[in-house]
C-alpha cells in the first residue's frame, strides 16, 4: 500500500470535571488527511485550508509527529507526502492539533505495516501537541487513538483507560467564531487549589466515570462540574453562564468548556434533546448577535478512520 486516506475526528478534553485527564471523540466532525510515500526521503506537508497554518514540517504538528516516529524507527526506505484538508480551526477547543498529529502518525504506521502500538503512536502524536501548545497532555490525543472517551490515568506513562459508552449518548457542540490559544488559556488557571475542592473535583470525576458505565444518566448531570478551572476559562467565552443555565434546562445531562475552548460541549441522552440544547443556544447567540458553528455528533467509537 502507497497512500492511504483517513478522517481524523475531532474530540472534546476535559469534559468538565476531568482536567487533563478525560478526552471524547467525535464522529461528525474532523479533517480528511491523505498520505502517500514518495521517493525523496523526506516529509512533505500541503494543507488545504481557510486557515493560516505552516507546511513547514519541523514546525507544524502533522509533520514533526511523523519525524520523531520516523527516527525512532530508523526508516529511510522513503519519505512521506501529507495533504491536510483542515475543516477543525486551530485554537477551537476540539482538537485541532491532536486531529493532524495523531492522524499522521496513525496512516504512516499503517503505510509501514503497524510496526508501532497505541500507546506509541499517542508518544509520538504527543510531539505534534508539544509545539503547538507547549504542553503534552494525551487527552486529546487518546480518543483519537482508542475510540470513544478515555482516562489518561498516568500522562507519563501513558495509561490509558477506554471507557466503553451508551450509543444513544449525543455531544453538541457550540462554537463562537473566536480564538482561544491553550497556552494563553493555560495562563489562567490557579496553580494551587483548596483541598477541600480538589476532594469535590475527585467526587466528580469518580461519579462521572460511574455513571458512564451504568449509563446512569443523574449521576453524570450530578457529576459534571468544574470547581478548579471553569471558573477561570469561562469569563474569555461569550455569554457562557447563560448558555449553561440555557442547556440545563433543555435536558442536557452535562455542560461545559471543550478543552481550554472557546467550545463547548453539551452532553444529551438522545438526538431529541440535542435538537432542543442546539435550537436555544442558537437563538441566544442570534440575538446576542455573536457569530458561531454548531455541531451534533454521537460519541465515535472507532476513532481515527480509513475511508475510501
Amino acid at each position: 500500500m502507497n497512500s492511504i486516506k483517513i478522517f481524523c475526528p475531532a474530540s472534546v478534553a476535559n469534559l468538565s470535571c476531568g482536567f487533563d485527564i478525560l478526552g471524547l471523540c467525535l464522529e461528525s466532525v474532523g479533517d480528511e488527511m491523505i498520505i502517500t510515500k514518495i521517493e525523496e526521503k523526506k516529509i512533505i506537508i500541503k494543507i488545504n485550508s481557510e486557515y493560516d497554518l505552516t507546511e513547514d514540517p519541523l514546525k507544524n504538528a502533522a509533520g514533526i509527529s511523523v519525524i520523531k516516529m520516523l527516527e525512532f524507527l530508523n526508516f529511510d526506505e522513503c519519505g512521506f507526502r501529507i495533504q491536510i484538508d483542515k475543516k477543525i480551526k486551530p485554537g477551537s477547543g476540539i482538537g485541532s492539533s491532536a486531529a493532524s498529529s495523531a492522524g499522521s502518525v496513525y496512516g504512516v504506521n499503517k503505510l509501514l505495516g503497524n510496526p508501532l502500538t497505541k500507546k506509541q503512536l499517542i508518544t509520538f502524536a504527543l510531539e505534534g501537541e508539544k509545539i503547538c501548545s507547549n504542553t503534552a497532555h494525551a487527552d486529546n490525543i487518546s480518543p483519537l487513538i482508542y475510540g470513544g472517551i478515555t482516562i489518561v490515568r498516568n500522562n507519563k506513562t501513558l495509561d490509558i483507560v477506554k471507557i466503553n459508552t451508551s450509543n444513544s449518548l449525543f455531544i453538541s457542540i457550540m462554537h463562537p467564531q473566536i480564538e482561544i490559544k491553550t497556552k494563553d488559556s493555560r495562563k489562567l488557571i490557579k496553580r494551587k487549589v483548596d483541598f477541600s475542592e480538589s476532594v469535590q473535583q475527585s467526587a466528580n470525576l469518580a461519579g462521572f466515570i460511574t455513571g458512564l458505565f451504568h449509563e446512569d444518566y443523574d449521576l453524570i448531570k450530578r457529576s459534571c462540574n468544574d470547581l478548579l478551572i471553569e471558573p477561570y476559562r469561562s469569563i474569555l467565552i461569550p455569554e457562557f453562564d447563560k448558555l449553561k443555565k440555557i442547556a440545563y434546562s433543555n435536558n442536557s445531562i452535562g455542560f461545559g468548556i471543550s478543552g481550554s475552548g472557546p467550545s463547548m460541549f453539551s452532553l444529551t441522552k438522545n438526538f431529541e434533546d440535542a435538537i432542543s440544547v442546539e435550537k436555544e443556544l442558537q437563538k441566544h447567540y442570534i440575538r446576542k448577535k455573536i457569530s458561531f458553528k454548531y455541531y451534533i455528533s454521537k460519541i465515535n467509537n472507532e476513532g481515527i478512520k480509513v475511508i475510501n
